[in-house]
């Protein structure tokens, strides 16, 4: 296609999108079942039927709701600190943050994964992606928890992630942007793309027993941006399935220069073989940083660790194990349906959904039905991988997903509606209008081999007159659809956290029977742990002062300390001695510059406060835990630098002088922790 064709296509794409999304969908009145409330209440005291996990996009955080309610039950800090819970500002979890370039406290999250065993969902653990800084997260569905972020090396805007493989056996993080790898040269004129700019997908071990991650390897690609990605299942488990776009290899408006050719190309990735040339040692290690951050529920402390290379092996050397198929140009969704049989791409500039076969795939790779390569790697020919194409079911199509009973659904971002088609004779069955502009969608276990497909959300970019104005920027939002029957329904629209796009909903009863309650205090190996408010204590380590404390309704042990001195340095280590469920204690003093504590039953945490004035500064419990909250509170006292006012502690001692002198060495050590009941 010429350039100028481009550009009016792209222009007229433009116009239509602008056009549609000005005005409420034709049939809006008719969208909303009769009995949608009565479908989408979940009365007092009742259970949600599905969790249901979505990106927070630039919040950086993965925001659960409950399904069919659209309640909000939990937002877990993900990549970005959390003023409500201290994580990022902690001493135990700030080094969550690290990476290679420093701590990075913010991270655009767009995609989750949740973990699978024989391509089901197993509720183990749920993966989601940095695209900004490359990083890949583990969420521990036991805590709710970020258990480990790594950084992904020789990737810029991880966004073909976090996919994996129907056994967890990999997380794929694939990169958006192709630049200059990190052993080589960047230093380099950004029109020599074509000579210098390389793509990576990086497979990421998981160890089945505690989800640990390792980079296994990485591919080096030519310099394309990989957008979406899904594994095979079943017959297709082994094969790997990226779209990339800018097959033209442009570095600047991408708009224009990256739409000139009718087609981009579906990537497909035999990783079982790829595994058997690793294994011969075909691969190359190389220099690299990236971080490696590990959070331990029993030592309640992260692990930052910087590594310093990584197995690489260059996509010209896997001539049997990546092939291109040609698909519409600009694709964004490219999804398995759970047969593994076939294989949906959604070009974003196409009025047609080409659907792909896994076994006239591999058909024309035994044949050799190619049509030439793509800078050595093989490409097929379109029609031969070709299952058959859905024509004209809509604009802008983005993703598809499958609710296990032959049907697809697939949202479209300019016509703003939901698709549900036929897998198998390709035929549009229903259509339903969204407000407006869905990205993504998601049915329970949509993208498994077994999808529970009782309801689909739609994830939307844009709500216009859907909620109350908040002034240039409105809540982003989510919609449920019931899709048991024929026809789909709309019965709820809720606001989403940031802006959201992937999301994964999961029965609850997998995940809610292995919920943990509490910490265990008995296991606590936290250094900084105090095993009773006996054993609370205050050191002066030079300039540092350590506080050893305790929360119990409804008292922090010590209350009163005195003999701080300005140019101090105070880490406050407060363990909370509750043993029953849902009694956090939060923890705050005033000035601190960073953030409050919300330490869990059972749980170790440390603020550090660097006092900035001379007096008398109250800390308090920060959440609401019993009758006498309010009186949960006490003081430390900040004298001059140089002071000769004695650290001291005390708890229980009323207008007299402080007792537990210390002079800079351990104090008393304590019994075991009190067992508070309700």
């Amino acid at each position: 296609m010429k350039k100028n064709k481009a550009t009016q296509w792209a222009m007229a794409v433009l116009c239509l999108a602008a056009g549609i999304q000005s005005c409420k969908p034709k049939n809006a009145g008719s969208a909303v079942s009769s009995d949608a409330a009565q479908r989408a209440y979940v009365a007092p005291g009742k259970y949600d039927e599905f969790y249901n996990f979505v990106s927070g996009g630039f919040s950086g955080q993965m925001s659960v709701y409950g399904l069919p309610s659209g309640r909000l039950l939990r937002v877990i800090p993900v990549f970005s600190q959390d003023p409500q819970e201290g994580y990022g500002y902690s001493e135990e979890t700030k080094d969550m943050l690290t990476t290679s370039h420093g701590f990075v406290p913010w991270d655009d999250l767009h995609h989750i994964e949740a973990s699978q065993t024989n391509g089901e969902l197993d509720g183990r653990w749920t993966f989601a992606n940095g695209n900004n800084t490359p990083r890949l997260a583990r969420i521990d569905l036991k805590t709710f928890k970020t258990a480990e972020i790594l950084e992904i090396p020789n990737s810029a805007g991880n966004h073909s992630s976090p996919f994996i493989t129907e056994n967890t056996e990999y997380v794929i993080a694939g990169t958006r942007f192709s630049v200059p790898l990190d052993n080589s040269n960047g230093d380099v004129p950004i029109n020599t793309y074509k000579k210098n700019f390389k793509g990576t997908l990086s497979f990421i071990k998981v160890d089945p027993a505690d989800g640990n991650m390792t980079i296994a390897f990485q591919i080096k690609t030519p310099g394309v941006d990989f957008d979406l990605s899904h594994a095979g299942k079943g017959p297709s488990h082994g094969w790997f399935f990226f779209s990339c776009y800018n097959s033209e290899q442009a570095n600047t408006l991408l708009e224009v220069n990256a739409s000139q050719r009718d087609k981009d190309y579906i990537m497909a990735v035999n990783w079982k073989k790829v595994e058997e040339y690793i294994k011969q040692g075909k691969g190359k290690k190389e220099a690299v940083r990236y971080a490696h951050n590990k959070y331990s529920d029993v030592t309640h402390s992260t692990t930052s660790t910087i590594e310093t290379s990584v197995t690489t092996i260059d996509v010209k050397d896997l001539a049997d194990a990546v092939y291109m198929i040609p698909c519409p140009k600009s694709p964004h969704g490219c999804d398995v349906d759970p047969s593994g049989e076939y294989i949906v791409g959604s070009g974003k500039l196409a009025a047609l959904i080409p659907v792909f076969s896994y076994t006239k795939m591999l058909k024309a790779i035994q044949d050799k039905t190619f049509d030439g390569d793509y800078e050595g790697i093989p490409v097929i020919k379109y029609e031969a991988a070709l299952y058959g194409e859905v024509k004209k079911p809509g604009l802008g199509p983005l993703h598809t997903e499958f609710d296990g009973k032959g049907n697809a659904y697939t949202t479209f971002f300019i016509s703003s509606e939901v698709v549900k088609w036929s897998i198998k004779d390709l035929k549009v069955l229903d259509r339903i209008p969204t407000y407006y502009s869905p990205g993504h969608l998601s049915i329970p276990g949509g993208d498994s081999r077994k999808p529970f497909g009782k309801y689909m959300v739609a994830y939307n970019k844009i709500t216009k007159d859907r909620f109350l104005p908040t002034g240039p920027e409105l809540a982003q939002s989510a919609q449920l659809f019931d899709i048991s029957g024929d026809k789909m329904q709309l019965i709820l629209d809720f606001p989403t956290i940031g802006e959201p796009h992937y999301a994964q909903s999961i029965p609850a009863g997998i995940i809610s029977k292995n919920s943990q309650k509490i910490f265990n205090i008995d296991q606590n190996k936290s250094k900084y742990v105090t095993m009773g408010q006996n054993a609370a204590k205050v050191e002066r380590q030079g300039n540092q002062v350590h506080v050893y404390m305790t929360a119990i309704r409804s008292h922090l042990a010590p209350d009163n300390i005195e003999g701080i001195r300005m140019g101090d340095e105070v880490y406050f280590h407060v363990t909370n001695l509750e043993q029953d469920w849902d009694v956090p204690h939060g923890f705050a003093v005033k000035g601190a510059n960073n953030a409050e504590l919300l330490i869990m039953p059972g749980e170790t945490q440390t603020l550090k406060w660097v006092p900035t004035k001379v007096g008398i500064s109250p800390f308090y419990c920060t959440d609401f835990c019993s009758a006498l909250h309010q009186e949960m509170q006490g003081y430390a006292r900040v004298s001059p630098a140089g002071s000769n006012v004695p650290l001291t502690f005390s708890i229980g001692t009323n207008n007299g002088p402080g007792i537990n002198p210390v002079a800079g060495g351990d104090s008393a050590k304590g019994g075991g922790a009190p067992k508070a009941k309700r």
